[in-house]
């Protein structure tokens, strides 16, 4: 029986390594899956030592605050996939935390897959090397970084993303207000400012700021908040309640695709959300901003390289949707930028375009293609092994 350790961080590693799970075990029921879960994974089966929640830490500067504990988790879980005798270690994405594991366990002979690709070809390039000596297979959501790994000599599968495999080619905007109970003719904005409560204490006032910017322009203008859950749902209330434009704010928590389903326009925070968004062919305006501590360190260091950020442009080549960042996140850049997409309905039909060719290119079964490539690995390093 195959005996599979895995780390997933957060909501969305949680969501992929169900998917996984569930496709491996569609296809060889037996084997079994422990590690660092969600309860999306847990439900498809698998053990859990710790909770996926417990690895939501970005930029190096939220890293360092979280250091001590996260040294102690990386400590149990290490030993603990060594203890078990794993028969391969799966990091689904939280690059910093799961290459680290990686690097212990691999000492020990157990093989190591990454499911979502460190943004390497984007910002700390010098992983590469440290990837190539403790990763034996990495598992791309994205046809780029196959390329990528093919020319750094890293062993490299795309595989799609899963997100264009569950949204639907056709969304209903109608049915998505009428089931969150709003209006079905205002023109809606939806505010997105993360998963992460770093993120929304950082973007969350910045969007409300923008609102009040549109709402002295467009007073017809109503807006949704889409919320991850209950804690992010209190601290965007916080700076809500200090606002004026908090009576044409709707809060919804736990329903973010569907807020997204329902806007016109969406104004979002860097990530997974992005893409999504333009699965569901909605304009969009990012905004990323980082610590002031982050920020110093990025740019001393020079440890940034790509030229955009949001994960549609990345994938267009070309920049498909407005990307603010940092001191140019302001009430005045970010409304204007909505306010154009309300005002251009031909550049709105074009991006419907744009985003349709990204689903084409990402909708491939990505679950099965990363259940099948897995085993596939299994198998040959245990051919290897009885050969030996």
């Amino acid at each position: 029986m195959l005996r599979v350790a895995i780390v997933a961080g957060e909501t969305s590693g949680d969501r992929l390594g169900a998917g996984l799970i569930h496709a491996v075990h569609s296809i060889e029921p037996e084997v079994k899956f422990f590690g660092v879960a969600g309860p999306a994974m847990i439900a498809a089966g698998c053990q859990r030592w710790h909770d996926a929640g417990d690895l939501g830490v970005m930029g190096l500067a939220e890293v360092v605050t979280h250091l001590p504990r996260l040294m102690r988790l990386r400590r149990d879980v290490s030993r603990r996939i060594i203890a078990e005798q794993a028969d391969v270690f799966v990091g689904i994405d939280v690059p910093d935390f799961n290459l680290s594991v990686a690097t212990r366990v691999h000492h020990c002979d157990i093989p190591t897959v990454q499911y979502v690709s460190p943004q390497v070809w984007a910002w700390r390039p010098g992983r590469v090397a440290k990837m190539r000596d403790i990763v034996d297979l990495v598992l791309c959501l994205f046809p780029f970084e196959q390329s990528f790994y093919d020319e750094h000599g890293i062993e490299a599968v795309f595989v799609g993303h899963p997100l264009a495999d569950e949204i639907p080619v056709d969304v209903d905007r109608l049915a998505a207000r009428r089931d969150l109970g709003l209006s079905e003719t205002d023109a809606l904005v939806a505010l997105l400012p993360g998963s992460r409560l770093a993120e929304v204490r950082r973007l969350g006032s910045d969007f409300l700021a923008a609102a009040g910017w549109i709402r002295n322009r467009r007073p017809e203008v109503r807006y949704v908040a889409g919320l991850v859950n209950t804690e992010a749902e209190h601290e965007f209330s916080r700076a809500l309640a200090r606002t004026p434009v908090a009576a044409d704010v709707t809060l919804v928590t736990g329903r973010t695709r569907d807020v997204v389903t329902a806007a016109d326009v969406v104004l979002l925070s860097s990530g997974t959300a992005t893409l999504e968004t333009a699965l569901i062919k909605r304009p969009m305006v990012v905004a990323y901003r980082v610590s002031p501590i982050t920020r110093w360190l990025v740019e001393r260091l020079r440890l940034l390289k790509a030229d955009r950020y949001a994960l549609p442009n990345l994938l267009a080549g070309r920049d498909l949707v407005p990307e603010i960042m940092q001191d140019a996140i302001t009430p005045g850049e970010l409304g204007a930028a909505v306010l154009r997409w309300f005002d251009d309905e031909a550049s709105v039909v074009a991006l419907d375009v744009e985003f349709e060719r990204i689903r084409e290119r990402l909708r491939c079964g990505a679950s099965e293609r990363a259940a099948r490539a897995l085993l596939k690995f299994a198998a040959r390093v245990k051919a290897a092994r009885d050969s030996a």
